[in-house]
């Protein structure tokens, strides 16, 4: 397993692939299951709780995520082609975080619960109910294989202020 470069807004270059939508896996193979270890180490690294593929410029329908909280045991989750197969009328606002958005939070709205259908790290085909964190993560998540990151919920203000605090934190580093 290796640890991978997560691309950020403040680069162009990354930001361009970031807005990609993503394509679907064609079949879970060993090199997918590679793909997989490698994003689930790297957000561990960054530290984080989802990781989008295309995150890591692999614009693929993969996502991996682990809502494990300190000290509990690790509870790695695979997500390949996701889809949501239905949302909840119920939303709930959540402040959001996103390692290729550093150290900037910002609230977002979005449903409380949803059915999704993807197939895990053995291929298996899983149809899956999502509330709380779970539903905010796999939503977020899931934005970014459409080429949407959470600061585009937000006013284009706050969305200009976001990227432009990426940049200085970068430039600063």
């Amino acid at each position: 397993m290796s640890i991978r470069r997560i691309l950020t807004v403040d680069n162009a270059a990354d930001l361009a692939v970031l807005k990609k939508i993503s394509t679907p896996v064609e079949a879970v193979t060993d090199d997918l299951r590679r793909l997989m270890d490698d994003m689930l180490e790297t957000m561990y690294d960054a530290p984080g709780i989802g990781l989008a593929a295309v995150q890591v410029g692999e614009p693929i329908r993969l996502i991996v995520m682990d809502l494990a909280r300190e000290g509990e045991e690790p509870a790695p989750r695979y997500f390949i082609n996701p889809e949501i197969l239905s949302t909840s009328e119920e939303t709930q606002g959540y402040e959001e975080g996103c390692l290729s958005v550093p150290d900037y939070y910002d609230d977002v709205e979005r449903p409380s619960k949803v059915t999704l259908r993807y197939q895990n790290y053995q291929g298996e085909t899983v149809v899956d109910e999502a509330e709380g964190m779970y539903a905010v993560c796999i939503q977020h998540e899931m934005d970014h294989l459409e080429g949407v990151l959470f600061i585009d919920h937000l006013s284009r203000l706050r969305r200009d202020r976001a990227i432009t605090k990426v940049k200085k934190a970068r430039r600063a580093a």
